[in-house]
């Protein structure tokens, strides 16, 4: 089920992404702008619900293989994001150095020219009253820039005209900062919806281990 409903906003993100974006808010286009959101949950959603099947069909066919099966995907699953937490934690600056790294290249380089990544920045400039990452130079030479020969509104705090490179004491902060400030700001709900998750695989093992021990006894 929670397979199916990744998959569901996936495809829902590919469809009409502004309007999720407006529902779920600025925190919504804070969460990995590195890659592609939606494909990712398309991804994710996908594994899950073949992971989901090969638990029940184990159990409704009482299949040791199947369990077995199902307990170590898990068990995988789990101790990887147990290692990538820990790697959060105790890397926090190398992680934020990065993300850096890889944003602001994107930038330039699709930033007016891969639609999905460019509707993602819009609406994340235009909810958190930033430009960029860093700053408007991220957003220097990319393909919007030389489309347009301007920068993107959000950049411009509403000033008219549209910003230029004479207008700018008007280009407002990058937006990692404001980034950084979301997702600490909604922290609490991210732990906790972590903590479930994890709470939920280890129940879902408890019971994989149990069938399969079950089915010896038989």
């Amino acid at each position: 089920l929670g397979g199916a409903a990744l998959l569901g906003v996936g495809i829902w993100v590919v469809v009409d992404g502004e309007s999720f974006f407006k529902i779920f808010g600025a925190i919504s286009t804070s969460v990995l702008q590195v890659v592609n959101v939606s494909y990712f949950l398309i991804v994710i959603g996908a594994i899950l619900l073949i992971i989901g099947f090969l638990g029940c069909c184990g159990a409704q066919k009482e299949s040791k293989c199947l369990l077995m099966l199902f307990f170590t995907v898990v068990l995988i699953i789990f101790i990887a994001e147990i290692a990538a937490a820990v790697v959060a934690l105790v890397y926090t600056g190398v992680a934020e150095t990065l993300l850096t790294a890889t944003v602001t290249p994107l930038l330039k380089d699709k930033f007016g020219k891969e639609p999905s990544l460019t509707q993602i920045w819009n609406v994340t400039m235009k909810e958190l009253h930033c430009c960029g990452l860093n700053n408007y130079t991220d957003l220097t030479d990319s393909p919007w820039l030389t489309k347009y020969h301007s920068y993107p509104a959000p950049c411009c705090s509403g000033k008219e005209p549209l910003c230029s490179s004479s207008l700018l004491p008007c280009f407002l902060q990058g937006c990692f900062d404001q980034l950084l400030t979301e997702i600490r700001k909604n922290s609490g709900v991210v732990g906790g919806v972590a903590a479930g998750i994890a709470a939920l695989e280890i129940a879902s093992m408890v019971v994989a281990m149990y069938l399969y021990c079950r089915l010896d006894e038989k």
